[in-house]
């Protein structure tokens, strides 16, 4: 059998399901109609989600890092999270936020924050369901749960955790933040509402509103995908706001990369490419930002 062929419209019926009104149900309809079969449509689902078992380019045991599962003060109760730092590191480090996607604090999210380690950081991964009873194994539950969020509490959750760490023992006191998809539109909120946020990095996320923009003080760095034009509606609005407020921002667009590029736990949608400059973007911005 030859490998299945996946096309942008089948990866838009995807972004549809996992972030709109689309159901598991219509989109493997869709997804038939789009492949021919439902055997290739059974072929090809796979590859459009993200594969956990693909997760880990740095393992938890890398003697490089000390990693571990913490809980800390959320605004209104107990948080959980990933902590990670160098395993080296002989004073304090600047601190990252790594704030996943719309599936929780998955392996994928788990293994970027040991990436951030590795670059010089003490990186904390919080776990944004921790008020429902922490991230599932089912994505699709996990989703649900997100979208279930309240967002002020999510909020006020978030900007916590920025406070969490400007006091912790092994931080300078200088905290950024990294968001993809959801957690994107969470970093672009933090931004809003937390001024001891000195960087953001919104991955593909949504923007925040254009009248919350003066109360940012943060630096920006914001990442999009030169395909999906459900996010990218909002760039240019967001620009402008921006940039009439005089706030420092810098924006790339990857042409050619998908939504979630950055994710290589998906087969259909990591672009190698965009996500390795994006990620040596990232990571120049936040040690100039945050030193």
């Amino acid at each position: 059998m030859n490998k299945p062929v996946i096309t942008q419209a089948m990866i838009d019926a995807y972004d549809e399901y996992t972030h709109l009104t689309l159901d598991r149900r219509r989109f493997m309809e869709r997804l038939t109609a789009l492949a021919g079969t439902a055997a290739a449509a059974a072929a090809i689902a796979p590859m459009l989600a993200a594969d956990s078992a693909k997760a880990e380019m740095i393992a938890e045991t890398d003697e490089r890092i000390k990693g571990e599962d913490i809980t800390y003060p959320g605004a209104d109760g107990e948080m959980k999270g990933y902590l990670v730092r160098p395993a080296d590191a002989s004073g304090k480090l600047p601190a990252v936020i790594v704030i996943h996607e719309n599936r929780g604090l998955n392996p994928h999210i788990r293994d970027v924050a040991r990436r951030m380690a590795l670059e010089g950081f003490v990186a904390l991964a919080p776990d944004f369901l921790s008020p429902d009873g922490d991230t599932p194994a089912d994505e699709d539950k996990a989703r649900e749960m997100i979208s279930a969020l309240d967002a002020t509490e999510t909020n006020e959750n978030a900007v916590a955790t920025v406070s969490f760490l400007k006091g912790h023992a092994e931080s300078t006191g200088n905290v950024g933040a990294i968001g993809f998809c959801w957690g994107g539109g969470l970093v672009n909120r933090l931004a809003v509402n937390a001024p001891d946020l000195k960087a953001g990095v919104a991955y593909y996320g949504a923007q925040a509103k254009a009248e919350d923009v003066p109360k940012i003080k943060a630096a920006l760095l914001l990442h999009y995908a030169g395909l999906d034009e459900r996010i990218n509606a909002g760039i240019e609005a967001y620009r402008k706001a921006l940039t009439e407020n005089g706030k420092d921002v810098t924006i790339h667009v990857y042409e050619g990369a998908n939504h979630a590029f950055n994710n290589d736990t998906s087969a259909a949608r990591y672009n190698k490419e965009a996500a390795d400059l994006a990620w040596q973007r990232t990571v120049e911005f936040l040690k100039t930002k945050l030193a």
